[in-house]
């Protein structure tokens, strides 16, 4: 099996030169590159005098991370790709495990190894967790990772087992499938197109699924920081985007609707927490998706039809009313 490893980089030299190394040290049953999105530092050249041996695949634009990627791979030939963060430190024997998974079963196009948090290597990471989910209303979550309860990793998430989608963050995917469904779609520029993809790889009957026996550890909001609104900007509409897109045949417009009453309720809450600037960037992400809605219908897939998408009717009932802290 041919692997591929692609980390998107912009203006990253100081994360490249803290956690390159560990990738190089321990994927010796892979290639690695580097696919860099017109980066005005210096971060090409330190690739090139300090590993030379990693291929540099030059971006001619800042399109994030969708059209990073979907321009990238365009040059890549490899049976899997794992798309993985700059901000990433992997672990020795982290590929074995998922090269033995896709060989198990040929319906397994996209895989996510365990993501513990770079900073307390003792707790689960934000972005992925131990395997994602989401709720009948789009709102994401994760095994060991519900809104902003983190759970400390006790071994509880070990195992292989299916999920709904695979993080962005370190995403194994069959080549063949990404170029089939033509990537990810770029209108999100960067946050929640992996689900996006996943719900649309689901559609066509194939399976995502969730490896405990490998490990990675993502500092996480090395880019795009938690506190930054333009993050709840992307995640808002994105998500809403990923209802119109994929959600089961008859079932959109009640969907939509009531995600939107939600969101006008996580509004409200930041204003009561201080932080106007979120409650405007939700405001905003409404007014962007009504402008894209029709665009989003068209790219409404004839196969959107998976109706036991989610394992968890409301995960806002269950956390904010609730106390619901933990997957399990």
């Amino acid at each position: 099996m041919k692997i591929a490893i692609v980390i998107l980089n912009w203006n990253g030299k100081k994360l490249l030169q803290q956690f390159l190394p560990s990738v190089v040290n321990f994927s010796k049953q892979a290639k690695i590159y580097v696919a860099d999105n017109a980066s005005t530092d210096d971060s090409i050249l330190f690739i090139e005098e300090e590993y030379p041996e990693v291929t540099i695949i030059k971006n001619n634009k800042n399109g994030g991370y969708a059209k990073g990627y979907n321009d990238a791979l365009t040059h890549i030939t490899a049976d899997v790709y794992c798309l993985l963060n700059s901000d990433i430190e992997v672990t020795d024997n982290w590929l074995p495990p998922i090269i033995d998974t896709f060989k198990s079963d040929k319906n397994i196009a996209a895989i996510q190894p365990k993501i513990l948090d770079f900073k307390d290597k003792s707790k689960f990471e934000y972005a992925g967790a131990g395997g994602g989910f989401i709720d009948k209303y789009g709102y994401p979550y994760c095994r060991g990772r519900i809104f902003t309860a983190i759970e400390t990793d006790n071994g509880q998430y070990n195992n292989t087992t299916p999920i709904f989608w695979a993080s962005g963050a370190c995403l194994f995917v069959k080549s063949s499938v990404f170029h089939e469904l033509k990537g990810f779609d770029e209108d999100y520029f960067a946050h929640q197109e992996e689900i996006d993809l996943c719900w649309r790889i689901q559609n066509i009957g194939l399976k995502i699924v969730y490896v405990g026996t490998s490990t990675v550890y993502h500092v996480g909001g090395a880019t795009l920081a938690t506190q930054n609104p333009k993050k709840t900007f992307l995640n808002f509409r994105n998500s809403l985007f990923n209802l119109v897109k994929n959600s089961p045949k008859n079932k959109g417009l009640h969907l939509v609707f009531t995600r939107l009453c939600l969101d006008g309720l996580a509004g409200v809450q930041y204003i009561f927490k201080g932080k106007p600037l979120h409650t405007l960037a939700i405001i905003k992400a409404h007014l962007s998706f009504y402008l894209q809605l029709n665009s989003m219908l068209k790219k409404r897939s004839r196969f959107a039809k998976k109706e036991n998408y989610y394992h968890t009717k409301s995960i806002v009932w269950d956390y904010f009313i609730k106390s619901k802290e933990t997957y399990s």
